[in-house]
C-alpha cells in the first residue's frame, strides 16, 4: 500500500520529498519540518518520485535504502540523471560499507543512520535552504530590467564588446547600476569562470593601495612580516573592476598606466617582473575630463581605460523602469524575508513616479526592501514607506486621494451591511484577506 501525503503548503518556503516506507519515520519527519518553515511531501512509492519532481519545486530529497521493489541507491542514481543538481540524502537503518559507498558514488550528499539524529539532519537543509535562497537572490538582483532606450543602447554596447578585451569605463550618478553592467561585461566573456576583483578605489588609504594592487615582498615596509599577492596577482585570467577610479591618487595612476601599456608588474619591494593577463573594467560617478583639467587626474590614462564608455542615466530618467524595477525588488525580499506582499497600490505608484530618485536604484532598492519588512498585508501603501516619500504627493495627486479614499470607503461599508458588521466576511465580499481589510480601514479611520 502506499501513500502520499502534502501538509499544509507554502508556496514561499522551501519543499523537500520524503521516500520511506515506514509512514511513522515519514510523519516523523514532515512535522519536524513544518515546524522550522519547510513543506514536507511523502510517499512509499518510487513511481511517484518522477511526478512529484516535475510538478514542485524540491529543495532535497530523502530516501530510505531498504523499500518494496526498489532500493534507496537505485533511486539516487535514477534522480541524479534527470536532476543533477537536486541534492539526495539517503537513510537506513540496514547500512553497511557498501550501501554508503555505493551512494555517494551515484551522487548522495549524504547518509543518515536510523534512528535519525534529526538536529544534524535540519542543520544540513537549514543550510541547503541558505544557499538556495542565496542563489536564487543573487540571479534576481542581478537581472536588468529596462525598457528605457538609453539604457537599452548600453546594453546592445556591452553584448558587442563583451567577448573582447576591450578596456571599458562606465560613468553615471551614484546608484545607477555602475557595477551590475560591469559583472554583466564579466559575465558574457570567455573570462566568466576566472576571478572577478572589485576594487573600490574611495575605500582603500592611499597608503595601502599599492600594496593591495601589487601586492609585496616581506620587509618591503614596516609591517610587511609576509610576502603577500596583490588583487592583480589574484584576478590573473580574469577581470578586475576600478569602482571610482577618479579617487585613484595621480602616483598610482601613473603605475597603473604602465601596467596597462606593458601588461606586467612588479611586487613592491621585489624587482623581479610578473607578466599579466585582465581585463580592466572602470566606473566613476564624476567628470573625469573636469579633473584632468584640474590636474589630478591623467589624460593618457583616462584615454587608455575610455576605449569603449557607458554611460548610464539615472532612475529619473528612466521613468518606465520605475514600477517594473519596484517589483523586481518585492520579489527580491519577498523571498528574502519569507513575505507574501503581491504588489504596490496605485497610490504609492504614484509616489514612486513623482520621486526624483535622487540615490537612483540603490535609493528604490533600499525603499522596497523596508516596504517590505513593514508591510503586514499583501499590499504595499503609502504608510508603508518612509516619511520623506509622502511629500512626493503633488495638489493633483493629493485631490484624487481623496476621491479614491472616498469611494473606497463608501464600498467598504457596502460590504459591511451587507455582511451585517461581520468584518472576515466583509473581507469575502471584497476579495481580499481580513488584515487587508483591517489596514484600509485603520486608514480611512473606519475604526
Amino acid at each position: 500500500m502506499s501513500f502520499q501525503i502534502i501538509s499544509i503548503y507554502y508556496a514561499n518556503m522551501d519543499t523537500i520529498l520524503i521516500v520511506d516506507d515506514e509512514t511513522a519515520m515519514c510523519v516523523s519527519l514532515a512535522k519536524l519540518f513544518k515546524a522550522h518553515n519547510y513543506n514536507a511531501i511523502y510517499t512509499s512509492d518510487s513511481c511517484e518520485v518522477e511526478n512529484i519532481l516535475k510538478e514542485n519545486n524540491i529543495l532535497l530529497v530523502i530516501t530510505d535504502y531498504k523499500m518494496p521493489g526498489i532500493t534507496g541507491t537505485s533511486l539516487i542514481k535514477s534522480i541524479k540523471q534527470r536532476y543533477p543538481d537536486l541534492p539526495v540524502i539517503m537513510i537506513s537503518g540496514y547500512g553497511s560499507v557498501d550501501t554508503i559507498v555505493t551512494a555517494m558514488r551515484y551522487g548522495a550528499l549524504n547518509y543518515y543512520e536510523k534512528p535519525l539524529k534529526f538536529q544534524k539532519l535540519l542543520s544540513e537543509v537549514n543550510q541547503l535552504s541558505e544557499v538556495k535562497t542565496k542563489k536564487s537572490e543573487k540571479k534576481i538582483d542581478e537581472t536588468i530590467i529596462t525598457n528605457n532606450e538609453k539604457m537599452l543602447k548600453a546594453l546592445q554596447i556591452v553584448n558587442k564588446i563583451a567577448s573582447t578585451d576591450i578596456p571599458v569605463i562606465i560613468t553615471g550618478e551614484s546608484g545607477t547600476g555602475k557595477e551590475l553592467i560591469a559583472r554583466k561585461i564579466q559575465l558574457k566573456s570567455s573570462r566568466a569562470e576566472k576571478p572577478y576583483i572589485k576594487i573600490n578605489c574611495a575605500s582603500i588609504p592611499e597608503t595601502l593601495i599599492e600594496s593591495e594592487l601589487f601586492g609585496h615582498e616581506r620587509g618591503a615596509f614596516t609591517d610587511a612580516k609576509d610576502s603577500r599577492k596583490g588583487k592583480f596577482e589574484i584576478a590573473e585570467g580574469g577581470t578586475i573592476f576600478f569602482d571610482e577610479i577618479g579617487e585613484l591618487n595621480i602616483n598610482t595612476q601613473a603605475k597603473l598606466l604602465r601596467v596597462l601599456q606593458e601588461k606586467e608588474f612588479e611586487r613592491l619591494g621585489s624587482n623581479k617582473v610578473k607578466p599579466m593577463d585582465v581585463r580592466f573594467i572602470t566606473a566613476t560617478n564624476k567628470d573625469l575630463k573636469t579633473l584632468i583639467q584640474e590636474g589630478t587626474f591623467r589624460d593618457d590614462l583616462y584615454y587608455r581605460l575610455s576605449v569603449v564608455h557607458l554611460e548610464l542615466p539615472t532612475l529619473k530618467e528612466r521613468q518606465e523602469d520605475i514600477i517594473p524595477l519596484a517589483n523586481q525588488f518585492l520579489k527580491l525580499f519577498n523571498q528574502k524575508y519569507s513575505k507574501s506582499v503581491t504588489s504596490i497600490s496605485n497610490d504609492t505608484i504614484s509616489i514612486f513616479i513623482n520621486h526624483s530618485w535622487p540615490g537612483n536604484i540603490r535609493e528604490l532598492k533600499n525603499c522596497m526592501e523596508r516596504s517590505v519588512i513593514f508591510c503586514e498585508s499583501d499590499i504595499i501603501l503609502p504608510e508603508h514607506l518612509p516619511s520623506q516619500y509622502n511629500k512626493d504627493i503633488s495638489p493633483e495627486d493629493s485631490d484624487m486621494k481623496g476621491i479614491y479614499d472616498n469611494v473606497t470607503r463608501e464600498v467598504i461599508l457596502n460590504a459591511l451591511n451587507t455582511a451585517a458588521g461581520n468584518k472576515s466576511k466583509a473581507a469575502e465580499i471584497l476579495s481580499i484577506n481580513r488584515r487587508t481589510l483591517y489596514n484600509k480601514m485603520k486608514r480611512l479611520g473606519m475604526g
